[in-house]
């Protein structure tokens, strides 16, 4: 069996051209590469073809669902882009400035006097109580809350260094039976 001859689409460019200019609203970039691309469907096609059929209304039904088709992948591509923009709105900020701020709080944690460290650490990171704290460091209530409160205090102010404004330091350390 002879395979047939080739489609010739080349008497329908210009209709092709017209009708793509016309989904695409007048961008002649824009049409002639949908029409580059529904030639492209077109002949990949062709054995689906029948001969002697209309060749002109096969064109344009493959150029405007080519069309369609570029149209909802757009769409669904500006959904995508947007849902992935609200997402983004609900990413926390960049965290170089609390990774910096939560070293330098570690550091000033580390310079404080171990008896102080000892009992802020019980109290405030393992959520001790006063007397348990006390047990555990061997030494009165009273003292465990002195040390606590002098610890504090120099956290608190290591936290006021280098602020211009009149606002309280936002730094609040907690934990322990006095915590509010």
């Amino acid at each position: 069996m002879t395979k047939p001859a080739p489609l010739d689409v080349s008497s329908h460019l210009d209709a092709m051209l017209r009708y793509a200019r016309t989904l695409v609203r007048g961008s002649t970039t824009e049409a002639d590469d949908l029409v580059h691309e529904a030639l492209v469907k077109a002949l990949e096609a062709e054995a689906s073809f029948r001969r002697g059929g209309n060749l002109r209304g096969w064109l344009l039904s493959i150029l405007h669902n080519t069309f369609v088709s570029q149209r909802r992948s757009r769409v669904a591509e500006l959904r995508r882009v947007e849902a992935f923009g609200a997402a983004a709105e609900t990413h926390a900020q960049p965290e170089q400035e609390g990774r910096a701020r939560l070293t330098r709080v570690v550091e000033a944690f580390h310079d404080l006097p171990e008896d102080q460290r000892a009992v802020l650490h019980l109290v405030a990171i393992e959520g001790m109580a006063y007397q348990e704290a006390a047990d555990a460091l061997g030494v009165p209530v009273g003292t465990v809350m002195s040390r606590l409160s002098r610890a504090r205090e120099a956290l608190r102010r290591f936290e006021g260094e280098g602020r211009t404004d009149r606002r309280p330091p936002a730094f609040r350390i907690i934990g322990g039976q006095d915590a509010s």
